[in-house]
């Protein structure tokens, strides 16, 4: 049994994590700023407040966890540049906070960055309206920050170029830096899948201080 708090818990990602978790018998601890939008209930389930933009709030909620998941998002373009690099430097600064103490972190990130088989990346298609751009470089850059940080155990993990809610396979192909894609050229996971990832990663962690992708 692990002790896992995940910011962001009530967004579609970040519940189907909450929901993995539980169902692996782990101790979750939902932190979110509205704690009347968890709808998720189980013994093993807290709700508690938190703000992944705020360090000390961070440094709180991460008090006595094993690993602190961020599936926080932005909702649309500016949202994301406002919350996506500014939660991941808050993250890293709150649990540095608890020097030897601090809980690993397993970051939501974006396919954006991802190299495609041509060698550019994601992020260079044509025709990409500017919103999701912008969702996709917010990603990118809080990649960055996080491959500055030496002194927190990290791991930042992309989904493929598609993720939605779908089914729950169990089944999911990894890379390092490259998008992962099926023998049509497709790239996609669905939510659940990307949970079950996250889930693999924590119980048997692979990747620490690296970004990873998952896709079928």
């Amino acid at each position: 049994m692990t002790n896992i708090a995940v910011l962001g818990a009530n967004g579609t990602i970040g519940s189907a994590i909450v929901r993995e978790a539980l169902e692996r018998g782990h101790t979750v601890t939902a932190v979110v700023r509205d704690p009347a939008k968890v709808t998720e209930h189980h013994a093993e389930l807290t709700v508690v407040t938190g703000d992944a933009l705020d360090a000390r709030s961070v440094t709180g909620v991460a008090k006595g966890q094993d690993v602190v998941v961020s599936a926080v998002g932005g909702g649309d373009g500016p949202g994301h540049i406002a919350t996506i690099k500014p939660s991941a430097v808050a993250l890293t600064e709150g649990l540095r906070a608890l020097g030897e103490h601090a809980p690993r972190l397993i970051a939501v990130g974006g396919a954006g960055s991802l190299r495609t088989p041509d060698g550019k990346q994601v992020w260079d298609a044509p025709g990409l309206p500017g919103f999701l751009l912008e969702i996709m470089h917010a990603h990118g850059d809080a990649l960055d920050h996080y491959r500055t940080v030496t002194d927190v155990d990290w791991t930042n993990i992309s989904p493929a170029a598609h993720i939605a809610p779908g089914e729950r396979t169990g089944g999911y192909r990894t890379a390092l830096d490259d998008l992962v894609t099926d023998a049509a050229g497709e790239s996609a996971v669905s939510v659940e899948d990307y949970a079950v990832a996250v889930l693999d990663e924590i119980e048997t962690p692979r990747h620490r201080g690296q970004r990873f992708t998952v896709g079928y």
